[in-house]
């Protein structure tokens, strides 16, 4: 038996729509990794990196040696010291003012309601690095990365957002 018109165009229906799925969802898919690509901090070379953020680096920290920067948000990240490379940390404006130093710490030396928001909110997960944060205002934070994320405390170890 012949399959009737209306069966062939059912059928060519059916195809067209599996394939617009398909295209949307790789479309999607391939938004979302641009995305993430452009909000993670990415390498740069130290030839691409402002004049002024280098001078500012200079100036501020002068004994900072084999430094490598990240772009970020916008903003330009020197990092330096240590085994990682990365136990000092500063942002800097494209215009080089100074936005904050991050300064790595041992995970025993973070606020005690640190340790007690993480066991309480990402049962069983271990923090990974321990950062001292102080902004271009002089107040200081602290970093406890977990599973990936920066959770930003203040200096009691209260919650104040991840980063």
């Amino acid at each position: 038996m012949q399959p009737t018109l209306i069966q062939n165009w059912a059928v060519s229906l059916l195809k067209n729509i599996i394939i617009m799925r398909k295209s949307i969802f790789l479309t999607a898919v391939a938004g979302c990794f641009l995305f993430s690509l452009s909000v993670m901090a990415q390498k740069v070379k130290n030839s691409l990196v402002p004049a002024a953020a280098t001078a500012a680096l200079t100036s501020k920290y002068p004994t900072a040696t084999k430094v490598t920067w990240e772009k970020e948000k916008g903003n330009f990240e020197a990092n330096w010291g240590g085994k990682s490379g990365e136990d000092m940390s500063v942002m800097f404006s494209p215009a080089g003012a100074f936005i904050e130093q991050v300064q790595a710490i041992k995970v025993n030396e973070l606020p005690a309601g640190v340790a007690k928001y993480v066991k309480a909110k990402y049962k069983g997960a271990k923090i990974a690095e321990a950062g001292k944060v102080t902004d271009a205002a002089g107040k200081t934070m602290y970093e406890a990365e977990v599973k990936g994320k920066d959770l930003v405390f203040d200096e009691q170890g209260n919650f104040l957002k991840i980063d």
